[in-house]
């Protein structure tokens, strides 16, 4: 059975509302853009989204958030959205924030089937509140969950079309462990090849972790947040 999908909106087909998703991205740095569009689209609600961060006011999740599709955010670093902070504040959106490492593990985890783990990440804040302590060589560490989502939408470099997936520099961020966490991988890429095009040692996801994969369009690689100086 192929795993290629001609356009983002057909191979989200099955994500209904109250779906978990894990969604890619740094910043606005490797973000599936065209999956979230087409999410958008579709006028999916009531999600669960679990991201590094919420994308801006106009770009990445950022474009969910304004429709009112998303329900909670499991993130790490949410300072760069005015409609993230009002929903927060009005009461409107559900925020679980995380230590960013925390986040990452707690992704990893999911992935490789782990449950939990313990981290002294935390302990003694809020982070830790109503979780399982305990001690470890006379360290107190705080417990966490592993993390796992319905559909994870992951953005590469290259794909070919078994889902070997090849990401370029800071872009591989978050995306390599969703597609492990996510019971769905929907990939979007740059360049879709055929299969045996992409060099075996060059491939830094295998495609046994991705279930459907497109062609992405439009990438318009933006910038978060630009910071320059006069000129002398």
């Amino acid at each position: 059975m192929s795993k290629v999908f001609e356009s983002a909106d057909a191979a989200i087909f099955d994500i209904e509302d109250g779906a978990t998703l894990m969604s890619g991205g740094f910043g606005l740095c490797g973000n599936p853009e065209n999956l979230i569009l087409a999410l958008s689209r579709r006028g999916t609600k009531n999600l669960t989204v679990i991201s590094n961060n919420c994308g801006t006011d106009e770009f990445g999740l950022g474009v969910l958030l304004q429709n009112r599709q998303i329900r909670k955010m499991v993130s790490s670093y949410v300072g760069e959205n005015k409609n993230f902070e009002q929903q927060f504040l009005s009461g409107e959106l559900e925020v679980e924030l995380n230590p960013q490492g925390t986040l990452a593990e707690r992704i990893r985890a999911g992935g490789a089937g782990i449950p939990a783990f313990f981290t002294a990440t935390g302990v003694g804040t809020v982070v830790a509140d109503g979780k399982e302590t305990r001690e470890f060589d006379g360290r107190t560490y705080v417990m966490e969950r592993g993390l796992q989502a319905d559909f994870a939408l992951v953005k590469a470099w290259k794909g070919d079309k078994s889902g070997n997936l090849v990401f370029r520099k800071t872009a591989r961020n978050f995306n390599s462990m969703m597609a492990m966490a996510g019971k769905v991988t929907i990939a979007e890429v740059e360049e879709l090849v055929e299969v045996g095009e992409i060099d075996p040692d060059q491939v830094h996801l295998p495609g046994i972790f991705v279930q459907r994969i497109l062609k992405g369009e439009n990438y318009e690689k933006w910038i978060e947040q630009r910071t320059t100086r006069k000129r002398g």
